[in-house]
């Protein structure tokens, strides 16, 4: 099929996209679907509907149909670890069945959203008190990766859906390990009111137990070292239970997470706690809820209409047949402002992989670099690359329909504007993107390095608006369009190999820094920069 799809390729090669639209007015009703509170709009990119039908052969070819059986019925499809990847049972309504190996998962999940819901309750009702009976005011997230960057893009977006009974609390994030972020929280925060949250899945990560063990200094410093501290300025999140234990969480103060959550994966479990915390467990509820429509249209709608499906494809096709190696995250919200982050880490964490299933060399590339920023600033920033560099670089555009709907005073008047002047911004760009030349006036008067060549591809998506819902469906959309691709190139979207020997490489090297033993059988660039810092 690939050399099916090169020669297709060929023969359209030649096509603008401008040329496209012109060529049939209908190519947006055609090249368009919706699932809920999300539209995506693939009309713009490099293709025709005969492609799709190529693509569409392709992953059948790879078995795409049984691969996704094979996701939703709690198979080991983390091959290298020996485990399913069930991020998808974190979002099943309480009345759903869901039974893997004679184990009840619903059950088990719900179990853990009530046990949340009495935390989310007693923090909002101020009934959560440190160990010198002061309500807590502030609570800090310590976590690095999934554990840190689900959680505080989703608090940062989900911003105007915050409850009121949330204003009690403010929550904050820490996770690099150099400890800079903690510090300046520490000089501002009141350890007779900070509440603590250790997320972390194996509860042995560096990162966070170096940041959590600092935590626990600060508070002894001040509040003594009685057992109470511990008790009521720590909660943990994790899948080792007894590890938590050992740290000095105490057992009513653990949430529980499954070797079958991914990292990446766990927004949706108690690592979502601050998540939660800001908009309550009603708008968490709604948030699983939108998930989980977009796992069911992901299971049941035809490939025709299905959006992880089409935007996966398009992805392939963009990657591996166009020879487009970048792609661009652009959400024109501010309140998005950290989901290109979030996307670099899943997609190129997840599909970032070299090597196949049946551990033979990949025949294809593989995950694009995977960058972005909000739109307006990136306007400012790299889009003159986008629009006259020598790259090609596929772009998604990301923006909610609707914002300051609800009231009418002046201040919300000048900001319906604004949002307007996004929303303009958003189309323009990706329209002269497309179309280069052909969407201007005049065009052919400009000196030529003011011409736009345009057939840059892109997709957009649309949302509603944003809430919880339509937030948990776009967040689910991406996560099975990675699982998708990593089918189509027979890889292990689950696991994270690449990661691990630079952390194992690290304890020698702190065990250097820290004048223990000599430096030995390194490279002349590290020692003579181990030389510099030792001194």
């Amino acid at each position: 099929m690939w050399r099916v799809l090169a020669d297709h390729a060929d023969s359209i090669k030649d096509t603008h996209l401008a040329q496209l639209f012109a060529a049939d007015p209908q190519r947006f009703e055609r090249l368009h679907s919706e699932c809920g509170p999300l539209l995506f709009d693939y009309s713009k990119q490099r293709l025709t509907e005969q492609t799709l039908e190529r693509l569409f052969d392709l992953a059948r070819q790879q078995q795409l149909p049984e691969w996704i059986d094979r996701l939703f019925s709690g198979d080991e499809v983390n091959c290298t670890e020996g485990r399913a990847a069930m991020h998808w049972a974190l979002r099943l309504p309480a009345d759903a069945t869901c039974t893997v190996n004679g184990v009840d998962i619903t059950a088990q999940v719900h179990q853990q959203l009530a046990r949340m819901e009495q935390v989310v309750n007693k923090l909002h009702s101020g009934q959560w008190r440190g160990v010198t009976g002061e309500v807590v005011t502030d609570v800090v997230n310590i976590g690095v990766g999934g554990s840190d960057l689900g959680p505080q893009m989703m608090v940062d977006a989900l911003c105007d859906s915050a409850t009121s009974t949330a204003s009690r609390l403010t929550v904050h994030f820490a996770s690099t390990m150099d400890g800079s972020q903690l510090s300046q929280l520490l000089r501002s925060l009141n350890p007779h009111s900070t509440l603590f949250i250790i997320s972390s899945k194996s509860f042995t990560t560096i990162d966070t137990l170096s940041n959590a063990d600092t935590a626990r200094r600060w508070l002894q410093h001040t509040l003594g070292d009685e057992p109470g501290v511990l008790h009521c300025h720590f909660l943990g999140v994790s899948s080792a239970a007894q590890k938590m234990t050992d740290w000095g969480i105490s057992e009513q103060h653990q949430l529980q997470i499954w070797d079958w959550v991914g990292g990446r994966y766990s927004l949706w479990s108690a690592i979502g706690l601050p998540i939660a915390l800001t908009v309550g467990m009603h708008g968490f509820r709604q948030m699983l809820a939108g998930a989980h429509q977009m796992d069911e249209h992901f299971r049941n709608a035809p490939w025709e209409s299905n959006l992880p499906v089409l935007m996966a494809l398009v992805g392939v096709w963009n990657t591996n047949v166009l020879g487009i190696n970048a792609q661009a995250i652009l959400p024109y919200d501010g309140r998005l402002k950290l989901l290109p982050l979030y996307l670099e880490q899943l997609e190129m964490e997840s599909n970032g992989k070299s090597i196949t299933r049946d551990g033979e060399p990949v025949a294809q590339n593989t995950c694009p670099i995977i960058w972005g920023d909000v739109g307006p600033n990136a306007q400012h920033a790299f889009y003159q690359l986008l629009h006259q560099g020598t790259e090609a670089v596929t772009c998604d555009f990301i923006m909610p329909a609707r914002r300051y709907q609800e009231t009418h005073d002046e201040v919300t008047e000048e900001l319906l504007s604004q949002h307007e002047l996004a929303l303009a911004n958003c189309l323009a760009q990706s329209r002269l993107l497309a179309l280069g030349d052909a969407a201007l006036k005049n065009a052919e008067d400009m000196p030529i390095y003011q011409r736009y060549r345009g057939n840059q591809p892109s997709s957009t998506l649309l949302l509603d608006e944003l809430t919880p819902r339509s937030l948990g469906a776009l967040i689910a959309l991406y996560e099975h369009k990675v699982f998708v691709q990593s089918v189509i190139w027979e890889i292990n979207p689950f696991d994270q190999w690449g990661v691990e020997m630079g952390k194992k490489l690290a304890v020698d090297t702190l065990k250097w820094i820290r004048g223990e033993g000599e430096v030995n059988g390194v490279d002349s660039s590290t020692a003579g920069l181990l030389g510099r810092i030792v001194g």
